[in-house]
């Protein structure tokens, strides 16, 4: 089962925005005009990234951030890179853009 999770222009640059998929926790990030989307849960103990709605970057939004432990992961591939799971990374989830759209499948 294919899944739209929103239009690629729904995301601004720098910014991430988060979805629930059937029982899936995903968010997309836009970063350097290019989209990634992860799994939404910290390989350390397996909890959301975000306190706030949407709020998966740190600061400067150079780099995904969880909120409980404020480790940091690459945007580009989700390896950890600080914090107590580094070395770790985010679960890249498989997605196509079809008619400027993002689809997930095999999700939920």
């Amino acid at each position: 089962m294919t899944k739209t999770l929103c239009s690629v222009v729904d995301i601004d640059e720098s910014t991430a925005k988060g979805f629930t998929v059937g029982e899936s926790a995903l968010f997309a990030v836009k970063h350097d005009g290019q989209i990634y989307v992860y799994e939404n849960s910290c390989p350390h103990i397996g909890i959301n990234l975000e306190f706030q709605e949407n709020q998966f970057l740190d600061m400067d939004k150079r780099f995904i951030q969880c909120s409980n432990h404020n480790a940091l992961f690459e945007i580009e591939s989700g390896h950890c890179i600080s914090g107590p799971c580094q070395g770790k990374s985010l679960k890249a989830i498989p997605f196509e853009i079809e008619n400027d759209r993002i689809l997930v499948k095999n999700i939920g």
